[in-house]
């Protein structure tokens, strides 16, 4: 090539072809990293929503598991027990003041 003008315009295409070619390959792997970025985050995110979901099931069925044994087969009337309870100690009042009057 001994015309400089012909050389610098086939050195310059060259240049921006070579330019592309690496622009190309960076961009592909840059996103190929992303895609790769993308695919564990949600993959961590699955394994953590999996664990999280597991435990709170864990969790109810221990707490289910207490209230059954706590409360037993059968259904209990927290009021009816309430009541019971008063009238005891109404019981147990009158006996001590029974008690207290006559050792006086």
């Amino acid at each position: 090539m001994s015309n400089p003008l012909l050389q610098a315009f086939f050195v310059g295409r060259s240049v921006a072809e070579v330019i592309n070619e690496r622009l190309e390959v960076a961009l592909t792997d840059a996103l190929s990293e992303l895609g790769k970025f993308d695919a564990e985050a949600r993959e961590q995110l699955r394994q953590f929503t999996e664990e999280v979901t597991e435990r709170a099931n864990r969790a109810a069925q221990a707490a289910n598991a207490n209230q059954t044994t706590t409360v037993g087969q059968d259904p209990v009337d927290l009021q009816a027990n309430i009541d019971e309870l008063r009238a005891e100690i109404a019981l147990l009042r009158n006996e001590l003041q029974r008690y207290r009057s006559s050792s006086v």
